[in-house]
């Protein structure tokens, strides 16, 4: 069937000229969008009375961090979550981790997994959608929460004190433009040299060595990562202590202590491929090349709030993926659906639910941080989250941010917590071999807004 197709032409613009001329609320907001832009004037004052910033349930939370010009939200959204255990049995009122110590194995993992991945694929397309996915971004700062958790595993963690920041670790967009570079460099002389006959063996020689200068790198730009350490603190009651030649791995399990098989990634996809109760994975989506991979339970929204609560009324925060910039008032630290009133000043919003924004590639995970707190109503509704961010005390409410329920359940993503809060019919899904997503499907969406 035929199609009629219409040009932009003299005829179609008049018609739009005179429409809007004949629109009064149009004309009479382009003045405000035009002097201080589309979200200024179309913020609605209410949301403010709307996020009080008080909550019912409150867990004490160390300092506010700042992952600075850098994509690691996602690992400071789960150091940050660690490190209430961590102050509790080392009696602190604050404690940070190195992220710049976990950003170090990340990158290497990366380049390792990467290189892997290209040895796999010698006979694929350049031009394939494989291969350009690959050679995207090899290196970036994101992340998910079960590829932090393969880094914890293999590596451990250290004080913040122990690897401290470097200015590369802070400011990561050249580090990462250089090492992808390299990396793209050396994907091609592999592919190149299989296609030249060069043996296999040949091909996983020249690895080594091509792995090597991107340790070399990241040890010039954020420090050689220790494999011993002492560390000492003075507590609360100002009582001095030290542990001395510990290793990363034995504090990480004696100071925080989690079982990893036992932290479990849920994701709310509410989109018709993904049927709630199974799990799924995403293909060639992890650090550690050797390591689990990535793995989801895909439950309603009510589950990962329910979870959410339990978790936080036993003490323990929890980790969490959104699109972040969705209706967010950033200097006020409010994520609210209704912030902006854009349906008065354009005449109408964007209207999409959560599964159309998946599936049209509206919205993805784009952000991690830590749920610190919720607002439980008498009645037994919802109110309000509590969140910790990490971009500095100066953001938001002194480095907190409130979260509405229902932007909870419209732009939240994925959670972290303990198996014992997950119901047990949704847990049955790890029983079953996970169903696999392809490289770009939405939940395979990493954490990385700095």
């Amino acid at each position: 069937m035929s199609q009629t197709k219409t040009a932009i032409c003299p005829d179609l613009l008049t018609q739009f000229k005179q429409r809007y001329a004949a629109d009064p609320t149009a004309r009479a907001a382009a003045g405000a969008v035009a002097k201080v832009g589309l979200e200024d004037a179309s913020l609605d004052n209410d949301v403010y009375r709307r996020h009080p910033f008080v909550f019912s349930e409150e867990l004490e939370s160390g300092d506010i961090t700042n992952q600075k010009a850098s994509g690691r939200c996602w690992m400071f959204a789960a150091l940050n979550t660690a490190r209430r255990d961590t102050m509790s049995k080392l009696n602190l009122s604050t404690f940070e981790f190195s992220q710049n110590y976990t950003l170090f194995w990340d990158k290497l993992e990366k380049a390792n997994s990467f290189l892997e991945n290209i040895l796999s694929t010698l006979d694929e397309p350049t031009d394939s959608r494989l291969i350009a996915y690959l050679l995207m971004a090899p290196v970036q700062d994101g992340g998910q929460w079960d590829m932090f958790s393969g880094i914890l595993e293999k590596y451990g963690a250290v004080p913040k004190e122990v690897m401290p920041e470097t200015f590369h670790s802070s400011n990561t967009r050249q580090l990462d433009w250089l090492l992808t570079a390299k990396l793209r460099e050396y994907a091609c002389r592999l592919r190149e040299g299989h296609q030249n006959g060069q043996s296999s063996a040949d091909l996983a020689g020249q690895k080594g060595d091509m792995l090597y200068y991107i340790y070399k790198v990241l040890c010039q730009a954020l420090g050689t990562p220790p494999e011993i350490f002492d560390y000492a603190w003075r507590d609360k009651d100002e009582a001095f202590h030290r542990v001395t030649a510990i290793t990363p791995q034995a504090f990480f399990q004696e100071y925080v202590g989690w079982q990893l098989q036992d932290c479990v990634s849920l994701i709310n996809a509410p989109t018709a491929d993904k049927p709630y109760g199974h799990s799924y994975t995403v293909k060639y989506l992890y650090s550690v090349y050797e390591g689990r991979k990535i793995r989801y339970i895909n439950v309603p929204s009510e589950v990962l709030k329910k979870a959410a609560i339990s978790q936080i009324k036993d003490g323990h925060p929890v980790w969490f993926g959104c699109d972040v910039g969705k209706m967010l008032v950033r200097d006020a630290g409010i994520m609210d659906e209704h912030s902006f009133a854009y349906e008065q000043t354009l005449g109408e919003a964007p209207r999409m639910t959560k599964a159309q924004r998946l599936d049209y590639g509206e919205s993805l995970l784009t952000h991690a941080m830590v749920l610190q707190g919720v607002d439980l109503k008498d009645d037994g509704s919802i109110g309000n989250w509590k969140v910790e961010n990490s971009w500095g005390e100066k953001s938001g409410h002194k480095g907190f941010y409130s979260m509405s329920d229902a932007w909870f359940d419209e732009y939240t993503y994925q959670i972290m917590v303990d198996r014992r809060y997950i119901p047990e019919a949704y847990l049955a899904a790890l029983e079953e071999p996970p169903r696999e997503l392809e490289p770009w499907d939405p939940m395979g969406a990493l954490a990385l807004v700095r």
